[in-house]
C-alpha cells in the first residue's frame, strides 16, 4: 500500500525534474519515486558499510588482529591469475 507524501520543490528544481520526465516519457511523480528509491538504496548501503567499519575497528581494538597493505594487496593482485592466492591470514 501506498501513502501519499507531499514535497516542495523549489520552482528551477521543479521544471528539470518535469524536462527530464518529459523525455523520459515517464510522468514527473515516477521521476521523483525514482530517484528517492535509488537515494535510499544506496545510503542504505553506505550505512551498511559504515557499520562493518565500526565492527571492525572495535575487533581490531579488542583483538590487535589484522592484515598488512601489503599482504592485501599481494593478495589481491594475484587474483584472476594462475597463481591466485589465498587470503591473507591475520595476525597481531
Amino acid at each position: 500500500m501506498a501513502a501519499v507524501t507531499s514535497i516542495k520543490l523549489d520552482d528551477e528544481l521543479k521544471g528539470r525534474v518535469q524536462s527530464l520526465a518529459a523525455a523520459r516519457r515517464r510522468t514527473s511523480h515516477w521521476i521523483m519515486r525514482e530517484a528517492i528509491a535509488q537515494y535510499v538504496e544506496r545510503e542504505e548501503k553506505r550505512e551498511a558499510l559504515r557499520q562493518d567499519t565500526l565492527k571492525a575497528w572495535e575487533d581490531f581494538q579488542a583483538t590487535g588482529l589484522h592484515a598488512t597493505a601489503e599482504e592485501v594487496e599481494k593478495w589481491l593482485s594475484s587474483w584472476g591469475t594462475d597463481n591466485e592466492l589465498p587470503a591473507p591470514e591475520c595476525h597481531e
